[in-house]
């Protein structure tokens, strides 16, 4: 009982590296894929 708050704590911080962990693979590829997305984006508008 006394060790609750610590596992509690560190369930938190486990959910904030995962949290983090996806961002930066988010940003990854969107730095990667933005510029392509980008040009298929301005083709279809072209293309309208």
């Amino acid at each position: 009982m006394l060790f609750a708050p610590k596992e509690k704590g560190q369930g938190l911080v486990e959910y904030a590296l995962i949290l983090v962990l996806v961002a930066v693979v988010v940003i990854v590829v969107l730095a990667l894929l933005g510029p392509a997305i980008g040009e298929i984006f301005s083709d279809i508008i072209t293309a309208i």
